[in-house]
């Protein structure tokens, strides 16, 4: 580890915003502040195919986006038609999207079809042609669906605009979802054009577009500041960059992760936390400075990281599982002193989820794990269905359970 010099304006305390929501509210990926963490209590921590499922829906189509929650209702997309296994001779002019809410019993309202701009990728490794999660204001939705655009639904179903971003495509595919800031929807849309973008969410039509989003995968964090204000901060290759996101304006930049990066940033009072690449590192940086602060505000580096799994803050520490190494990882927020780096069972793509005390790491085929939220590594439990589906997904809480999304189904987990 090599730590570096930093400056701390006393005067100016910086805190972290995260809007106070519902149970029930699970409004954008990886939930209040893109945090992976919440406050509910008395989470289930065991299941099986015949204990502790609620229900089970099969969706109208495969993907690897996290359902979102609102009041009684839930959001997810979905891809059919093309790039589903045993559809040998398949065309992707067949491809179709979805835009699906279920209510909360798991029965589905409506199904909204979504035709691709073609000619789309005919290969898209893993992940799908539905790997962005929605997010939603409370009345309306805003889904990414790479080079077809972003959209605006109204919670009945309803189309209201739509917005190009860029037509390049990846064999990774799109995996960045939207965030709100205002009236401002924001999309990194690394892949279909090298940009940042701002979209009025009443108009559709664009406020702002900055470049210089390259190999990026992971969507922009909101990291709050002193005085109620927040910065835009996104991790490309080689960088760090931060924003005003209301006009797209530069505000810093800083030495980051030194290849393509996926996991998302997660905030603690002013300070972002940066990981990601096949080096395995992990870097902080305080946020508020100007111009390049990689000798001002860059505070540690730490020798852990992540291709794809974002990490989660709990009192004073950082967690999270290597999809790269299989690694289970604990890294103090004060100094980057790796506390434990544990040889895990499985693969995760999906990010963790923190909550009531425990860490839920959803692997790919091994099933869920469920970690003690301390700085001492202890695997609390082991969950898994018999069904072969493949969990991409990072998984939710809503309404004192958990949603764990599959390429074919939504599970409900509860006591």
């Amino acid at each position: 580890m090599r730590k570096f010099p930093y400056c701390v304006v006393v005067a100016l305390i910086s805190i972290t915003v995260v809007p106070q929501l519902s149970a029930a509210e699970w409004l954008q990926f990886r939930g209040p502040g893109g945090q992976g963490t919440t406050n509910e209590k008395n989470l289930p921590l065991t299941w099986s195919d015949t204990e502790n499922v609620v229900w089970k829906t099969r969706l109208p189509g495969y993907g690897a986006s996290s359902p979102i929650a609102l009041g009684d209702r839930l959001y997810v997309t979905c891809y059919s038609g093309y790039g589903l296994d045993g559809q040998d001779g398949a065309n992707v002019e067949d491809l179709k999207l979805h835009v699906v809410c279920l209510r909360k019993d798991g029965q589905i309202v409506w199904d909204k079809n979504v035709q691709p701009r073609q000619p789309e990728s005919e290969r898209v490794r893993d992940h799908g042609y539905a790997g962005p999660t929605p997010v939603t204001d409370g009345e309306h939705l805003y889904v990414f669906f790479g080079k077809t655009g972003v959209f605006k639904f109204d919670l009945r179903g309803n189309q209201l605009w739509q917005a190009d971003v860029g037509e390049q495509t990846h064999g990774w595919g799109c995996g960045t979802s939207p965030v709100l800031y205002k009236d401002v929807v924001i999309v990194n849309a690394s892949v279909e054009s090298g940009s940042l973008v701002g979209i009025n969410k009443n108009s559709g039509k664009e406020v702002w577009r900055a470049g210089g989003m390259k190999a990026s995968w992971n969507t922009p964090h909101l990291v709050g500041l002193a005085g109620g204000k927040q910065e835009l901060v996104v991790s490309v290759k080689d960088r760090v960059l931060a924003f005003d996101p209301g006009t797209g304006r530069p505000l810093w930049n800083c030495e980051g992760i030194q290849d393509y990066v996926c996991p998302s940033i997660v905030s603690h009072e002013g300070v972002v936390y940066v990981i990601g690449g096949r080096q395995s590192r992990a870097i902080a940086i305080r946020a508020g400075g100007q111009g390049d602060v990689t000798e001002s505000h860059r505070i540690w580096e730490a020798k852990a990281g992540a291709n794809v799994c974002s990490p989660v803050i709990h009192e004073g520490h950082l967690y999270w599982v290597s999809d790269r190494n299989k690694v289970a990882y604990c890294v103090r927020l004060e100094d980057g002193e790796v506390i434990y780096a544990e040889r895990f069972p499985d693969q995760p793509y999906a990010s963790p989820l923190l909550g009531d005390g425990k860490l839920y790491i959803v692997t790919r085929n091994g099933g869920t794990y469920v970690l003690a939220a301390r700085p001492e590594y202890e695997q609390l439990a082991h969950n898994r269905f018999d069904d072969r589906s493949t969990f991409n997904a990072s998984p939710i809480a809503a309404n004192g359970r958990l949603l764990l999304r599959s390429d074919r189904f939504l599970y409900c987990i509860g006591q």
